[in-house]
């Protein structure tokens, strides 16, 4: 099995002024077609080869040795989440069946949100911070560079990438002002909503 580049659900300008088509032109066009580039060369004629993304993330992520496959593996699989997770005029009211989870499991709306971007702006470095189900339960965490939840039993169903990459063409140093217009105008909380089950 090769990988491949997803195709976005939008234009490259579409979620522009908070993420401009530079940006997405430079992470989805390099970054993450560097990931796949490295990936397939990794496990071309190994026993990884016909195995699924999640099933390699899985093993390479026991084994030190294979590390180069984990990361690059890794960051495939949080960046085909993280395009989903957005759209163009994205955030707005949570659909209701999410927003029940979420004031049940984090207390409420306000309180996810304020933990979501606390979560990625202490991120020291590059990593991500999620939104997860851990024992049927949502959970708000944070990866330092490549790692995701999934290697903690958890399901991650949101995921913002605060690499710098993510943000610096617009944002400079401004990561906090970056996670929250994230937050607030790029999520799209029907496609989060329908990872719940």
């Amino acid at each position: 099995m090769s990988f491949a580049l997803p195709k976005l659900d939008y234009k490259n300008n579409a979620l522009s002024p908070i993420m401009s088509e530079e940006t997405l032109d430079l992470h989805h066009g390099k970054h993450h077609q560097t990931y796949i580039t490295n990936l397939n060369n990794f496990i071309k004629d190994t026993d990884m080869a016909n195995k699924s993304l999640e099933d390699i993330i899985m093993e390479s992520s026991k084994d030190k040795s294979k590390a180069g496959i984990f990361n690059n593996a890794s960051q495939h699989w949080n960046h085909n989440l993280f395009w989903k997770c957005m759209k163009p005029k994205g955030g707005g009211k949570i659909p209701s069946k999410l927003e029940k989870r979420i004031i049940s499991d984090l207390g409420s709306v306000d309180q996810f949100k304020k933990d979501f971007i606390q979560a990625g702006t202490t991120q020291f470095g590059s990593g991500w911070c999620w939104l997860s189900i851990s024992n049927g339960k949502l959970v708000v965490t944070k990866t330092a560079n490549a790692a995701n939840p999934l290697i903690e039993n958890m399901k991650p169903i949101l995921g913002c990438d605060v690499w710098e990459h993510s943000y610096y063409v617009d944002y400079r140093n401004r990561r906090p002002e970056y996670l929250n217009n994230f937050v607030e105008k790029l999520i799209n909380w029907d496609y989060v909503e329908s990872l719940l089950d």
